[in-house]
């Protein structure tokens, strides 16, 4: 007898925990999963703050591991699954790398990196016809990279230089 899904570590990853079984609205779920963990850094001690790029490495680790984990995924769910969403939690962490962690530029975060992730402009909308994992993942880092830009942009124009 195969083991339950959730008892699978690719299941915890795909899934951000469970958060991608969520009844309405898996993605924006994901996107909430990775905005409150966006708030621990900084607030945790001996946790950096979300400026340091020191962050880029679990980032990276946590993108691989979902690439690797949507394989289960797609073998259990089908093409692009609703239930992954560990590239929207990789999407929202791109989106505040190097920023500041306050809950204005997560908020702010969140609802910009949303917007692109729906709209998906390029290279999103390219990068998420790669094959297997690589396309779930890599269309949500594009859309992650364009909130951060924006979301910069807009902290420099108010005056607040990052």
């Amino acid at each position: 007898m195969p083991k339950p899904e959730w008892k699978s570590l690719s299941w915890w990853i795909y899934s951000a925990a469970g958060a991608g079984h969520a009844p309405i609205a898996p993605g924006t779920a994901g996107s909430a999963v990775g905005a409150a963990l966006l708030l621990l850094p900084g607030r945790v001690p001996g946790l950096p703050g979300w400026q340091s790029p020191v962050w880029a490495l679990p980032i990276a680790a946590l993108f691989l591991a979902g690439v690797w984990s949507c394989r289960a995924a797609e073998a259990a769910h089908g093409k692009d699954p609703g239930v992954v969403v560990v590239d929207e939690v990789v999407g929202m962490f791109v989106s505040l790398l190097l920023l500041p962690n306050s809950i204005a530029a997560v908020a702010a975060g969140f609802f910009l990196f949303r917007a692109f992730d729906i709209v998906k402009p390029f290279p999103a909308r390219l990068a998420e016809k790669a094959r297997g994992g690589w396309g779930i993942m890599l269309d949500d880092v594009a859309a992650g990279v364009w909130a951060n830009i924006v979301l910069r942009a807009v902290l420099w124009i108010g005056g607040k230089v990052v």
